[in-house]
């Protein structure tokens, strides 16, 4: 599975003139910034937040999320589960595409096949991993699509067999990967346009594509008068456009080319001591974990000293958290200490967030100097080794990297003599080969959650979990992983819950990775915009329910 690392921001190639640019049919009066480009609205090939987000615009899976974060029915009108918590049958409301066909029980069935069958990046989430559907992984592998646990009994009814239970499996359902597709549009199509283009894109959802063109910097969508909940859709369009920085988009937002813009940073403390401005400033947490990674591959250029535990809990102990996201992210950041990113996944029965308590780690996480030089000199003593020459990787593509990567070189390298931090920028697309072809010593990475539950980053790190390899491996970490997806423990929610604190504390006490900080969404909305629904997994913004005052 490939997901986007971190955000990506393109150069500008097309500017509006101002947020009340006609759009084809007129009616846009809305203007949102994109942090990258849409990478496909394939929902079998999407693997980046931007592509889910304007595809969740324009099509409805069986559930969606309500402004709370619930699941909530959308092409499903109504579902029923097996007692035993293995069988969900979806009653489908009736719905249409934008071309007039009836949304079908088999529109669902093709795609799920489609995606596992093509084995795309993101058919992962139909295995055991998360979503566990029924022979998801062995068609994966190769197996005959048609044994995938999914039918169509009537084109009213979807039946969805797994292979253990999923408490979570409602809102998966709300997730770009399982969206239906029309079978008999797509097979109309040339091989692999699919999506390109307004006349290559069906919709069944609010919005649909009014202009559209692939690696363009701007996307116009209107409103969907065939959608099965059009009279509860106030906006008549609206448009995306790629911004190149946060200075861009503060610029944008002040002269009224943008609506809705994300800031960071320095633009974050110019707001907040503008009191006009300041006024539009919404904080919201996004799910984002930021952490290094320490490559343990023996083979490594320095992987050697790195496969000490010693010596990764001393660089971990000598970052100074809170340091780095008042002094240099300043977005509303929070400085972490656990795997699983803060004000995320809450508990169903108690609703504590699962990273609630960030102390309790705090034995082998934390800022400590007289620790993490306690543990720097158990390493040298075991390595036979006094210095320790270091390469960090990270992308350059954003000025925040650059300003958190000096911090973390220059706290290291003060608290921990001998320990030497080389920084090696470098743009998003080699970044990611260096990083999943296990070149480097440190990487900076900010990964993003698929959905609300502590599994979407525990998985990372067992043996076979991720592309961002570690070179870590566990078989107690990986059977607790194991146990609460597919075996004793997917049933029993407070048993599950428990287990993935124990695999966690193995994770961190062996310091495989360091927790940095959540990320926040520093947002700048117009006045008179309300209703943008914004979400910390899966598809982040929602405009289903915006009204413009």
């Amino acid at each position: 599975m490939i997901k986007i690392l971190m955000a990506t921001l393109l150069l500008v190639t097309m500017i509006f003139a101002g947020c009340g640019g006609d759009s084809a049919d007129g009616n846009v009066k809305l203007s949102v910034m994109l942090g990258s480009n849409v990478v496909s609205l394939d929902s079998g090939h999407a693997t980046d937040s931007t592509s889910f987000e304007v595809i969740a615009d324009c099509i409805d899976g069986l559930m969606q999320l309500d402004s709370d974060g619930k699941a909530i029915p959308a092409l499903a009108e109504s579902f029923d589960v097996s007692e035993d918590g293995k069988t969900y049958t979806f009653h489908l409301r009736d719905a249409k595409w934008s071309n007039g066909d009836p949304v079908t029980a088999e529109d669902f069935v093709f795609a799920w096949r489609r995606h596992c069958q093509k084995a795309e990046e993101y058919a992962y989430i139909m295995g055991d991993t998360v979503a566990c559907v029924k022979n998801a992984d062995a068609v994966i592998k190769g197996g005959d699509p048609k044994t995938l646990g999914v039918s169509a009994p009537d084109p009213k009814t979807f039946v969805v067999e797994l292979d253990a239970p999923v408490s979570f499996f409602p809102s998966l359902m709300c997730f770009p990967t399982f969206y239906p597709i029309n079978e008999k549009f797509y097979n109309s199509l040339d091989e692999g346009s699919y999506g390109t283009s307004p006349e290559t894109f069906l919709s069944n959802g609010a919005f649909m594509l009014a202009n559209y063109i692939p690696g363009t910097a701007n996307i116009q969508l209107k409103k969907n008068d065939s959608y099965w909940n059009a009279d509860k859709i106030s906006l008549d369009g609206f448009q995306y456009q790629v911004v190149s920085s946060s200075d861009n988009a503060l610029t944008s937002f002040k002269n009224g080319t943008l609506n809705l813009v994300s800031i960071s940073g320095n633009q974050v403390e110019h707001v907040k001591k503008d009191a006009e401005l300041s006024k539009n400033l919404k904080t919201f947490p996004s799910g984002y974990l930021n952490y290094l990674s320490f490559n343990q591959d023996p083979k490594n250029h320095h992987a050697g000293a790195l496969s000490n535990v010693n010596l990764r809990l001393a660089i971990s102990n000598a970052i100074d958290r809170e340091s780095l996201v008042y002094n240099y992210v300043m977005n509303g950041a929070v400085a972490t200490y656990t795997a699983v990113p803060v004000e995320f996944a809450p508990n169903a029965k108690t609703g504590k967030f699962f990273a609630e308590d960030q102390k309790q780690f705090s034995d082998v996480v934390s800022f400590n100097v007289s620790k993490s030089q306690e543990f720097l000199a158990k390493a040298k003593a075991e390595l036979g080794k006094d210095n320790f020459d270091l390469n960090l990787i990270y992308s350059n593509d954003g000025d925040a990297s650059t300003k958190i990567v000096q911090a973390i070189k220059s706290q290291v390298e003060e608290n921990l003599p001998g320990v030497k931090i080389n920084l090696q920028p470098m743009p998003k697309a080699e970044y990611l080969s260096n990083v999943t072809s296990d070149n480097y010593d440190l990487a900076l990475v900010d990964w993003t959650p698929d959905y609300n539950d502590p599994m979407t980053f525990l998985t990372l790190w067992t043996t076979s979990g991720c592309e961002i390899a570690e070179h870590w491996s566990n078989a107690e970490y990986d059977k607790i992983i194991s146990d609460c997806t597919t075996g004793d423990l997917a049933a029993n929610y407070d048993a599950r819950w428990n287990a993935m604190y124990d695999a966690e504390k193995i994770l961190l006490d062996n310091a495989v990775i360091a927790p940095l900080y959540t990320d926040a969404n520093a947002i700048l909305i117009s006045p008179n915009v309300e209703g943008i629904d914004f979400h910390v997994a899966g598809v982040t913004r929602v405009f289903k329910n915006v009204k413009l005052k």
